[in-house]
């Protein structure tokens, strides 16, 4: 994996990363219960973040099921009753071959530098039959986003981005990814929240900004009058917009 942008270490990580929670938990906890999550299953989370997924999960499965969660870093993980968190990297293999009745991910793969590597050491985590869910972004909206201002900060955000390896539509790409993997009942789905500022995700934004300004600005991609102009319209609650489709994509293994 390559370096993570905005490490566990940085200051305000772990409020951002609550926000975030709050922000793609409801979407990411509905998509786990349309593929059946429920008592006794065996669950596996990778890139658990702060860990509130895999805590929601430990609560569908039960006493008699079990939940497992993995994570490069697992510093910022808040106090989950019933997970099992362990560090490891997917990048590496599999958590424990052909063990789990479902496995999820969310924002990790447009970290990763090998994709398809990921989903097959995901794929091999899973047991014949059980089902694979990831969430990723698409940064399409941004492409039309208004006014200029706001469409220049996203090309150069967009620019800086592919400097530090990070693909930001890999959203439409899961299908394929699964497919190639392996995985059949392949389907999809991406959904968009437009927001005000002032609004959770315009805070979100600003809260991420102004952690990566420093790398933002070194790259020389960004410079200050435009990442200043772009926090002001994130406060102006007069400003709608939207940024990311999430893509939510699911398969499953096949049966033997």
């Amino acid at each position: 994996m390559s370096d993570y942008v905005l490490g566990h270490h940085q200051h305000g990580e772990r409020q951002r990363l609550a926000l975030m929670s709050r922000l793609l938990d409801p979407l990411h906890r509905r998509c786990l219960a349309a593929q059946g999550v429920g008592p006794g299953m065996r669950t596996l989370e990778v890139g658990c973040g702060n860990g509130s997924v895999s805590g929601w999960l430990a609560g569908q499965v039960g006493p008699t099921g079990h939940a497992v969660a993995v994570d490069l870093d697992l510093s910022l993980v808040a106090d989950a009753g019933g997970v099992e968190f362990r560090q490891a990297d997917i990048l590496a293999g599999p958590v424990a071959p052909a063990d789990f009745d479902l496995v999820t991910c969310r924002a990790v793969l447009h970290h990763v530098h090998d994709a398809h590597e990921a989903v097959a050491n995901m794929v091999k985590s899973v047991r014949p039959g059980a089902a694979i869910l990831i969430i990723e972004p698409d940064f399409l909206p941004v492409s039309i986003a208004e006014p200029a201002e706001i469409h220049r900060f996203w090309a150069g955000w967009l620019a800086w981005s592919r400097g530090q390896g990070i693909d930001y539509f890999i959203g439409r790409r899961l299908p394929q990814l699964l497919s190639a993997a392996g995985l059949q009942e392949v389907g999809a789905t991406a959904e968009t929240a437009l927001y005000h500022g002032g609004s959770d995700w315009a805070v979100y934004w600003r809260q991420t900004v102004s952690q990566l300004r420093p790398s933002l600005e070194g790259s020389g991609k960004l410079d200050g009058q435009i990442i200043d102009g772009f926090l002001a319209w994130c406060a102006d609650p007069r400003w709608w917009t939207q940024t990311i489709a999430f893509t939510a994509a699911h398969g499953r293994r096949a049966a033997q």
